[in-house]
């Protein structure tokens, strides 16, 4: 899958999810060294969203993320797995659901004292902690179980690097769309939703 959640972690959402929905945690906006975030904008076949990274509190992962940005990486990919009520992965596939090659993994900044809440985007990953490479989702509801709890493999999390600030509705309406099976991949959008284009936007 490539948040990559194990089949225990699905079954884990369920079970604490009306825990966590019921308690809501506010993510304080953070500045760069300059004294303002990076802002990007991600136009979407469905929508066009606003946002936030947080490089004094995710730099390494930031910086990732923004070398893909940059590059053009993200233009024409799909946000290829999406669970209602849960969250919204991109970043890694093509609409025929071709995974395109990415560089090297980086290291896990779930650490960072930022959480899982709705809105948020966080580095998606394999077992292995420090696997993150382009992958990326949106968080659809606070998921506090994907926060960091310790520096051990069950205790990692999944890093918090950024939010959307703009168009939460577009977030929403695509944790909306129907999906299926595409080969050995579930949850996939029936209709591709394409990112059409990623970039740094206008100051």
């Amino acid at each position: 899958m490539n948040i990559k959640l194990s089949s225990i972690f699905r079954r884990n959402f369920i079970a604490v999810a009306a825990v966590f929905f019921a308690s809501v945690v506010s993510t304080p906006v953070f500045s760069d060294s300059n004294g303002t975030n990076s802002m990007i904008k991600m136009t979407t076949s469905k929508g066009d969203l606003l946002i936030e990274l947080y490089a004094d509190k995710a730099p390494e992962t930031v910086s990732n993320f923004l070398q893909y940005v940059e590059s053009g990486f993200f233009d024409g990919l799909i946000f290829h797995r999406v669970i209602k009520g849960f969250m919204i992965q991109g970043g890694g596939f093509t609409p025929d659901m071709a995974e395109k090659a990415n560089g090297a993994p980086i290291q896990n900044e779930a650490d960072n004292g930022l959480t899982n809440e709705v809105g948020t985007l966080a580095m998606a990953r394999t077992g292995d902690p420090h696997s993150a490479t382009s992958q990326f989702f949106i968080n659809l509801v606070d998921n506090g179980f994907l926060n960091h709890t310790g520096k051990n493999q069950q205790g990692w999390g999944y890093a918090v690097f950024g939010k959307v600030v703009e168009g939460l509705e577009v977030v929403t309406e695509i944790g909306d769309v129907a999906t299926g099976q595409s080969g050995r991949f579930s949850d996939v959008p029936v209709e591709p939703v394409v990112i059409l284009k990623a970039e740094k936007a206008a100051e």
